[in-house]
């Protein structure tokens, strides 16, 4: 089967950007949105009273930091571009 493309061309380490997610412990309440919107990555730290990243990579193959981000009420998530 021949394609119109490279898939090697698809895949050019160059164009993937991994999103980090960090948390400004100075804006975050602590109510936990994250959390229920994304539990792969975040995690409430009950005894802080506030949210930490559990794992920073997990944006890539959870696919909900954005969404994490979004419902945040304080804007306390913020994603950086990883290497």
């Amino acid at each position: 089967m021949d394609f119109p493309f490279s898939c090697k061309a698809l895949f050019r380490a160059d164009i993937i950007v991994m999103m980090i997610p960090k948390i400004d412990p100075d804006k975050c309440i602590g109510c936990g949105n994250c959390e229920e919107v994304c539990p792969a990555v975040f995690h409430l730290n009950e005894q802080l009273g506030k949210a930490e990243v559990m794992d920073p990579e997990g944006c890539e193959f959870a696919g909900c930091c954005e969404a994490a981000a979004e419902n945040c009420p304080e804007e306390a998530i913020s994603l950086e571009e990883g290497e």
